[in-house]
């Protein structure tokens, strides 16, 4: 096992270079432009501020108003170590979390990865936007996540049905 020191030495041999700080500062920067870009497009969702992480994850709530009367939310996260996007239902707080995770076990997920009840997971459903992004097209890329987190709702909403209703 590799001492802290050791890890250390590492990191500030890394961060000597200069790429991992430029390229942190630019996914904070599209991070940052995506939650404004979906903000101004979509005045209908409320949108939360941008959680910036432990370069694991980086995320921000986008939310319709008819989960979030739910206590649910909608998280648009970037995974740092497999350069990737999600989105993901969540629940305000774990009991809420639980109970939808055991009503999404019951009526099915539509094809979506459905998580378990455990320290650490803070989704419902999660789905993949993409894959290895292409960020030197950044107004492409924004619709691309856009439409795919809006079409990730609309399906959710459908899959709940009259659940949101009452």
């Amino acid at each position: 096992m590799e001492s802290l020191n050791d890890l250390v030495r590492e990191y500030n041999n890394q961060l000597s270079k200069g790429r991992i700080q430029k390229a942190y500062r630019e996914i904070m920067s599209f991070m940052s432009n995506l939650r404004t870009y979906l903000e101004e497009k979509n005045p209908d969702y409320t949108t939360g501020a941008l959680y910036y992480g432990y370069m694991d994850m980086t995320y921000f709530a986008f939310t319709p108003s008819n989960l979030k009367s739910r206590k649910l939310k909608i998280a648009v996260v970037y995974l740092h170590e497999p350069n990737s996007f999600e989105v993901w239902l969540g629940g305000n707080n774990r009991k809420i979390q639980a109970e939808y995770i055991e009503l999404f076990t019951n009526k099915g997920t539509g094809g979506y990865k459905l998580s378990r009840v455990s320290p650490g997971v803070d989704s419902i459903i999660e789905s993949t936007l993409s894959e290895q992004p292409d960020f030197d097209n950044p107004g492409e890329l924004m619709r691309q996540i856009e439409s795919k987190v809006i079409e990730f709702v609309e399906r959710i909403v459908f899959i709940l049905g009259e659940q949101l209703e009452r």
